[in-house]
């Protein structure tokens, strides 16, 4: 398989200046002393190489060369200094990102990446999570979380929900805009998980509005305000649902499944472990008049006549012996976010969690957008670009590949990043004289 133009490094930074230029710059013109375009691509270039210093050795390149990796690389014209960088982006609203990932995931879909993450024959299924990526006693602004322990200090934190596109036998993960766990003015209490599923589902839709989705998380997310508002936005679910938090649904499990109306499927595999499957059809949410009616599934996993792994879930696709086996996959598939997704932004490279700078704004969710863009675009060449696939396949390990990288752009100057990863990964002969 050849790689896609569209989906190369070139093209999708062409794509993301093309909307870094659009965006609406409220500074005066006369006192613009760096383009919002050259700001966001800069904080871009940190994150992708996931350096905090590459804006100080690409200065002191440019000094020495009149040119540095930046411009040639990443379309960056006068590299920023790192307090106009960061006044800049505090005031950008983070939603002017937005359209680069609708735009990467509509590249992907023309470029048919997207048929490999189809579930159930039809379906897209996108996981939903929170997590926290800031927290501290002292640096704060109007946008932050509030927390006080019992005896401990008050400490303020930013939280993201995250919406994730993923398949149960994919590596790599399609991130979606993020939706901030955020305070807002006039806001009489804090603002929770719930509360932003509620609001980043249809923007979802919006972004993708023909896409056939299955929302799927865990039990926090099982309940019926959350589930109304999938119906509304025409989204299929598969959410955890366990017995302390739904009671009445599992009740009305047991006493129907005693009549007899469930299904059951027993399969070994060629390993010996045993897979249970157990499931029942429209039954009631939960003990209110209108509840919801959701289909029910079970699973638990024996290995050595020892159960390993079980789990609940309720979604509004009917079950049955043909498709519970896959439904439980992708139920299952909902740990990608948390191991793919945050564990990597946290520990691989990504510094998630850095403090790389808060302001009083929009700053610490900008940074954090730009990370996850960032991580896209590694996603998005991982799984389509062959120099990149060639490249990485030459190093050991993913932090071997990435400090090869970063210690040549430092040093060397090239002329795009598709001849940085060609001489990385044959570097040219050099013979003694």
């Amino acid at each position: 398989m050849h790689t896609k133009k569209h989906l190369s490094f070139s093209a999708l930074r062409k794509e993301l200046s093309k909307l870094f230029v659009q965006i609406a710059d409220s500074r005066q013109a006369g006192k613009v002393d760096y383009s919002l375009h050259d700001c966001l691509m800069s904080a871009l270039a940190m994150m992708f190489f996931q350096d905090p210093s590459l804006l100080c050795f690409q200065r002191r390149m440019h000094d020495n060369m009149q040119c540095s990796n930046l411009k040639t690389m990443f379309a960056v014209e006068a590299i920023p200094k790192d307090t106009p960088l960061r006044e800049n982006l505090d005031a950008l609203a983070s939603d002017a990102l937005s359209p680069a990932f609708e735009i990467f995931l509509q590249r992907l879909q023309r470029g048919k990446q997207l048929e490999a993450y189809r579930v159930l024959n039809h379906w897209y299924l996108i996981g939903l999570d929170g997590s926290q990526y800031f927290s501290s006693e002292k640096i704060h602004c109007p946008s932050c979380l509030t927390y006080k322990g019992a005896k401990g200090p008050l400490r303020y934190s930013h939280q993201i929900l995250q919406a994730v596109m993923l398949h149960p036998h994919m590596r790599q993960v399609l991130p979606l805009f993020p939706e901030a766990v955020a305070n807002t003015d006039g806001a009489s209490k804090q603002d929770c998980e719930i509360n932003a599923a509620k609001r980043i589902v249809p923007k979802i839709r919006s972004a993708h509005p023909k896409l056939p989705i299955i929302i799927t998380a865990d039990g926090l997310y099982s309940k019926q305000p959350l589930i109304d508002a999938l119906k509304q936005a025409h989204m299929s679910f598969i959410l955890v649902a366990k017995p302390a938090d739904h009671k009445t649904l599992f009740e009305w499990v047991h006493e129907l499944d005693g009549l007899g109306q469930g299904g059951q499927l027993q399969l070994t595999d060629n390993k010996t472990r045993h897979h249970r499957y157990r499931w029942l059809n429209q039954v009631p949410l939960n003990g209110s008049r209108n509840a919801d009616e959701v289909n029910f599934f079970e699973y638990w996993l024996q290995v050595d006549q020892k159960v390993t792994y079980h789990n609940s879930w309720v979604t509004d696709i009917t079950v049955d012996k043909t498709n519970v086996v896959e439904l439980v996959q992708a139920g299952r598939a909902r740990w990608k976010i948390e191991n793919e997704t945050f564990n990597t932004l946290k520990n691989q490279g990504y510094h998630i969690e850095h403090n790389f700078g808060h302001g009083k704004q929009h700053l610490s969710m900008n940074f954090f957008v730009l990370n996850v863009l960032a991580f896209y675009i590694h996603q998005i060449l991982e799984l389509s670009d062959r120099a990149y696939q060639y490249c990485r396949s030459k190093f050991s390990s993913r932090q071997e590949y990435w400090n090869n990288l970063r210690a040549a752009i430092h040093i060397m100057l090239f002329r795009d990043y598709e001849h940085l990863l060609c001489n990385m990964a044959d570097p040219p002969e050099i013979r003694a004289p």
